[in-house]
């Protein structure tokens, strides 16, 4: 059974920082592209980040270019999403998310439970 478990949300003013973890289970995470999206209250889930399987090639959302980073640790099977110069707009619930192959080439197969970030003004 594939378990993806975030943590590190929670609540920040604008312009902090916060690092979400995910570490998974079940699944070969060597082999698995990683990604990062996040639903706001009324909007549709969108990618914020993704990672091939060795870390080598990442995508950013246009919004948080700059001020997110993603990465991994495969001896840990472990994602990470930096989180600097945190927005109002950056307020959601994010997901982490495994792929199966490579690099996200078709959607996600298994997701994470969510995490909370609330960024306030």
């Amino acid at each position: 059974q594939v378990q993806l478990v975030e943590s590190g949300g929670g609540l920040v003013q604008a312009g902090g920082s916060l690092r979400l973890s995910c570490t998974a289970s079940g699944l070969t995470f060597s082999g698995a592209a990683m990604g990062w999206f996040r639903q706001a209250p009324g909007k549709e889930r969108e990618l914020v980040a993704a990672t091939s399987s060795s870390g080598s090639s990442t995508r950013y959302a246009d919004s948080v270019k700059g001020r997110f980073t993603i990465s991994r640790d495969n001896a840990k099977n472990t994602n990470y999403l930096q989180m600097n110069s945190l927005k109002p707009d950056d307020t959601a619930v994010y997901y982490c998310a495994a792929y199966s192959g490579a690099w996200i080439f078709t959607g996600p197969r298994y997701w994470g439970q969510g995490t909370q970030v609330t960024v306030s003004s």
